[in-house]
């Protein structure tokens, strides 16, 4: 059985004795009913992972640790998955599956089809309640990294960032299939990163497909069935591992 493991939101380091943050006290002590003595695994992002034993007195709740162990469980290489803004709660599945699977970064892209609309206070609450989501999932799948989430920006604004490596756009009608398309790209050098490009509900219009074409974007066809846009990205990322054996 998998020890509990928690992100701590601050510097780590071997053989030291810390005072576990509020947040992550309560969440041992109160709802998983951790006792005095529990072993868990505390990580802060920087790489690798630190065994420690719970300590719990009265209401405070500190944490004794061990030697650092340098264990990581990242990808060979950088998949970056643009999503585009799906409606209701979808993108916090999203979210959580991209880091389950490996994902790099993900990147909301409000596209001309996209539902939901955010802005102000209620943009930031998203962002915060997706990065707390990325955050668990790292805890859950063992990475020791935490997966970034990024505030939505439209899809000119995405293809104008320097991205490094190839960058595919899943599309139904495709003449390419993913298998042929990343076959193509070995062949002119060895690939280190990819960025993924899904459409919302409603798929991409016909000037994004243009635009993302003109930025050197090539659409890929995956399989004869039309995915739903929770489902493309996973799907994508997970015969990407397996294609490219990262």
């Amino acid at each position: 059985m998998s020890l509990p493991r928690f992100f701590c939101d601050a510097p780590l380091s071997p053989r030291t004795r810390i005072a576990l943050p509020d947040a992550l006290a309560h969440h041992a002590v109160r709802v998983l009913r951790l006792r005095d003595g529990a072993d868990i695994v505390l990580f802060d992002g920087q790489g690798g992972e630190y065994p420690a034993t719970l300590i719990v007195e009265g209401k405070t709740a500190n944490a004794q640790l061990g030697e650092h162990l340098p264990r990581e469980a990242e990808l060979a290489g950088r998949i970056t998955l643009a999503q585009g803004l799906p409606s209701g709660d979808k993108m916090d599945w999203v979210v959580e599956k991209a880091v389950e699977l490996g994902a790099s970064r993900v990147t909301p892209i409000t596209a001309q089809r996209s539902v939901l609309q955010l802005s102000g206070a209620r943009l930031e609450k998203r962002v915060a309640h997706w990065s707390r989501i990325a955050q668990a999932a790292a805890e859950q799948c063992g990475r020791n990294r935490l997966m970034p989430v990024d505030a939505p920006m439209g899809l000119q604004e995405w293809l104008a960032l320097p991205e490094p490596g190839l960058r595919l756009l899943c599309h139904p009608e495709a003449a390419g299939t993913l298998t042929e398309v990343l076959q193509q790209a070995r062949e002119q050098g060895p690939l280190e990163s990819i960025s993924l490009l899904i459409g919302p509900e409603g798929g991409w219009s016909d000037a994004e497909l243009e635009l993302a074409a003109r930025h050197g974007v090539r659409s890929v066809r995956y399989g004869p069935r039309v995915l739903r846009t929770e489902t493309a990205g996973v799907a994508l990322i997970a015969a990407i591992t397996a294609l490219l054996g990262w």
